[in-house]
């Protein structure tokens, strides 16, 4: 008997079929970043990374263009499970012949070989206006600015957004989701709050105001405690944002875990959200101290996150896309390294006798609930997921370091 076949009759004797829940995992979509592959550059401007957000490290091998940087997604999704999604910024445009335009004047066509290399893959594709690292960036602010200038401009690039977020839908048949996340903010006490916020509040209700199929295109706002710069106020607060989605059809509340206070936790807002949202999404991410976009990993927290996404029978509610940027390590290992433990962390949850769990506490059996929980950490999860690698045709925990190696020897290091 294989091990996969003895850790299979343990959960099943919990009444889990590991079967089903790898078969079901397949079909949920998670998200990747292209940003880990170039240290959120992009391809619209020469510049550092600034408004808000940075980098750290310089290891080498960085994607500098945009067949790099799909050479690199390519060689990262080859060692990772399930179903997944290409997640691109604005600034990712790819501009031909000499032509190039402002983030305002952005059109789908700057995106067409995008869409070909998702097709090719069976992918979708998911869109974020960027909102940073660009001379309109004034004083720190674009949609909350006072200067109307100012907010105009960005205001045209988050529509010019929606259009391009259309055309992805319509191209890949898969919906996209759009996420409007901005920097805005001041690094010492403002004398005004509600006014920037007023602001931004119309602003985007005004990029929400160009026409979009809200079966294709699912626009979110994303909050932030802090950023880089801006440590005294945020205009996209967290109230701020769950309120504009909760009071704005169609509009979704995105959670990134990095973004909120160190003592708050995304996993025990999920399944609040899940009360009054039909839709909800996330940046999962892993922040040490602060908002610093490490490499997601298979901590408590991720594996927090992915029960309540389970236990709550929320797969299909739930837009799942990663998040971080790691300039310190080889950048192709961090694709895989964070794809794979969320991957890991959703399968460990559909593996979980969640509803023996349930019945446990809805009983007030609580001692025992507890025994059952400690308990079921001990199972033998690396079967379940050595078996569900192989089923999905990629290669097993140590068995795919050497092959990224061996890809910066013959790539990375060349360029």
């Amino acid at each position: 008997m294989s091990r996969y076949e003895e850790a299979k009759k343990k959960f099943a004797a919990l009444g889990v079929d590991t079967d089903a829940a790898m078969e079901r995992l397949k079909t949920a979509p998670v998200s990747i970043h292209c940003w880990q592959g170039d240290d959120v550059i992009g391809f619209d401007h020469d510049g550092p990374l600034t408004g808000g957000i940075q980098t750290t490290g310089n290891y080498p091998g960085k994607a500098t263009t945009p067949e790099q940087l799909m050479s690199d997604f390519d060689k990262a999704i080859s060692f990772c499970p399930g179903a997944k999604k290409l997640n691109l910024h604005a600034c990712y445009a790819i501009f031909e012949d000499g032509e190039f335009v402002d983030r305002d004047k952005i059109e789908p066509k700057h995106f067409a070989k995008w869409v070909e290399f998702a097709k090719e893959r069976g992918l979708g594709l998911d869109f974020n206006p960027t909102f940073f690292s660009h001379d309109k960036v004034k004083d720190g602010l674009t949609l909350s600015s006072p200067d109307e200038e100012t907010r105009k401009f960005w205001i045209e690039h988050g529509k010019a957004c929606i259009r391009i977020s259309q055309y992805f839908a319509e191209e890949t048949g898969v919906p996209c989701v759009m996420n409007i996340w901005t920097g805005d903010g001041y690094k010492d006490i403002p004398a005004d709050r509600m006014g920037p916020r007023m602001r931004y509040k119309e602003s985007i209700e005004e990029i929400l105001s160009e026409p979009y199929d809200k079966d294709k295109v699912k626009p979110c706002v994303e909050s932030k405690v802090f950023g880089i710069g801006v440590e005294s106020f945020t205009a996209g607060s967290a109230e701020f944002s769950l309120t504009f989605a909760a009071t704005h059809d169609g509009c979704l509340p995105l959670m990134d875990n990095g973004h909120y206070h160190p003592t708050e936790v995304v996993s025990d807002k999920i399944p609040a959200l899940l009360c009054f949202f039909p839709e909800i999404a996330l940046h999962i991410t892993r922040g040490v101290r602060w908002d610093s976009d490490h490499v997601v990993l298979y901590d408590d927290e991720t594996r927090e996150m992915a029960k309540e996404i389970v236990r709550c029978d929320a797969l299909d509610r739930v837009y799942m896309a990663l998040d971080y940027f790691d300039a310190s390590i080889n950048r192709v290992a961090a694709w895989v390294v964070g794809v794979r433990s969320w991957q890991r962390a959703l399968l460990t949850a559909m593996c979980t006798p969640n509803e023996t769990l349930k019945k446990l506490q809805d009983e007030n059996r609580l001692t025992e609930l507890m025994v059952k929980q400690e308990e079921v950490k001990m199972l033998p999860w690396g079967d379940i997921w050595d078996e569900y690698c192989a089923r999905c045709g990629v290669a097993k925990d140590g068995e795919w370091f050497d092959e990224v190696m061996k890809y910066e020897k013959d790539v990375l290091l060349k360029r």
